[in-house]
């Protein structure tokens, strides 16, 4: 299958030229305060259309995986690791020929002639010093690599084909959450886009390796707690997950579930949150945010889309003080494997609940090929907080941002919010500092009663 790598990923758009990165490398790589001794380089480049600010572009080696600076050097001074993907640069074998410097397309092999020899990005040994100072997050240090490593040969339980909407990243955390889960599951999807895409199969044919079923909205979680009383009867360890909709959590399926989490039944509940019910032609749930456009909360004259504020689900099921609650997003794949590994060891004997946001290119007139970026930007501007609880340790940020952008930015992405106003703008922005504020505030009690 091959490997993938952990790279250092450049944020254009988040940069403002500072330098910052540059100061650092030079500090790290040479000890001087010289910017000249920067292995990366931050250039000024064309104004971004969008915004008309101006637009920096990124010089460093980018550890590509078909290098052609290798094949270029004549001593054999650079070579490919194999261990941890960076090329490697051997001052001893080096001729100072400077032929890699040509074959890079990427200006990353550049010549110093406070030394008179080439310099190259080598990552730090995997803690970037460039990456530790951006004050705009604009490199990030992408560690994702390790999920296809670790899970890429693993068979994928859904079969090949399913019709989700172009870009859709539902398909995408359903093939990953049940490649992580494994064959000894039962899935449970009622409906809405997930089975609507083909997981539970059409004309008696199934869309799943694993045993799947069609509940009725109203009782998913019901009908899982009882199957896995089945199991637990002839003595066979199987996990039950629920793959359900917004709708088919926080409206119709929310009896059963807040039921469920009341008992703390053992399963795996997981809410594929796309504010609204998508399926049947974009109405409005109990978790679309206020000023939204949907079918059912239309724009116009007297209206100006989604009147009352979301229900904050995943607090309502921390208060039923179920095992295990969190909030994830795909734009956030670490953060996501890492609570799903918590909630699959929690499901076998407790509730585990995960709420996660998952943008829809349809119903919020976003094109395809943003959806990562606009899941991405929910979370900072904290329109979306990561975090999780358990009755033990209280509640905890997995992913604090200290400097926010405002909300305007995010909603500005999404074509379902073209109307606001500035006084909606306003408002939606106070009601994400409020939210803010209170997880705060209740990550920090949980603090001061874990250090008690």
């Amino acid at each position: 299958m091959g490997s993938s790598f952990n790279t250092i990923q450049f944020h254009a758009e988040r940069c403002d030229g500072c330098g910052d990165c540059m100061l650092a490398c030079a500090r790290a790589k040479s000890g001087s305060d010289d910017r000249a001794h920067s292995r990366i380089s931050i250039l000024a480049n064309e104004p971004f259309a969008r915004t008309g600010t101006l637009g920096y572009e990124l010089a460093l080696c980018r550890q590509c995986g078909d290098p052609k600076c290798v094949p270029e050097c004549p001593a054999g001074a650079l070579v490919k690791n194999a261990d941890n993907g960076v090329i490697d640069w051997d001052g001893d074998k080096c001729v100072d020929c400077l032929l890699c410097t040509v074959g890079c397309a990427y200006a990353g092999i550049t010549y110093d002639a406070a030394v008179g020899r080439v310099a190259k990005c080598d990552t730090c040994g995997g803690d970037p010093a460039c990456v530790q100072v951006c004050p705009h997050e604009a490199l990030e240090w992408r560690t994702t690599a390790k999920i296809y490593n670790e899970y890429g040969e693993r068979e994928d339980l859904f079969v090949r084909g399913l019709a989700g909407c172009q870009g859709c990243n539902s398909e995408l955390l359903i093939r990953h959450t049940l490649r992580k889960v494994g064959p000894e599951t039962v899935v449970a999807a009622p409906p809405g886009c997930i089975p609507g895409m083909g997981t539970v199969g059409f004309n008696g044919v199934t869309g799943c390796k694993v045993p799947i079923f069609h509940p009725l909205l109203t009782n998913t979680a019901s009908m899982l707690a009882g199957i896995k009383r089945q199991y637990n009867r002839v003595g066979r360890d199987v996990l039950m997950l629920a793959l359900a909709g917004d709708g088919g959590t926080a409206d119709a399926g929310f009896a059963s579930l807040s039921g469920a989490a009341g008992r703390d039944d053992p399963m795996l509940f997981i809410c594929v949150d796309n504010e609204g019910y998508m399926n049947t032609g974009m109405q409005a749930s109990g978790v679309t945010p206020y000023g939204s456009w949907t079918s059912t909360t239309p724009v116009g004259e007297s209206l100006h889309g989604e009147a009352a504020e979301a229900k904050n689900l995943p607090l309502i099921m921390l208060m039923h003080n179920c095992s295990y609650v969190a909030t994830a997003s795909t734009g956030f794949m670490e953060d996501y494997y890492d609570k799903l590994d918590k909630a699959i060891k929690v499901a076998k004997t407790g509730m585990a609940y995960l709420h996660v946001y998952t943008p829809c290119p349809t119903g919020w007139r976003i094109p395809s090929d943003n959806i990562s970026e606009v899941c991405r930007m929910q979370v900072r501007t904290n329109f979306v907080v990561l975090w999780e609880y358990t009755p033990a340790s209280g509640l905890r940020l997995t992913h604090p941002v200290e400097h926010p952008v405002p909300v305007e930015a995010y909603l500005k992405l999404i074509g379902k919010y073209k109307h606001l106003s500035a006084a909606q703008l306003a408002h939606i922005q106070r009601t994400v500092d409020d939210k803010v504020t209170s997880l705060q505030q209740m990550a920090h009690s949980a603090r001061k009663v874990e250090h008690a």
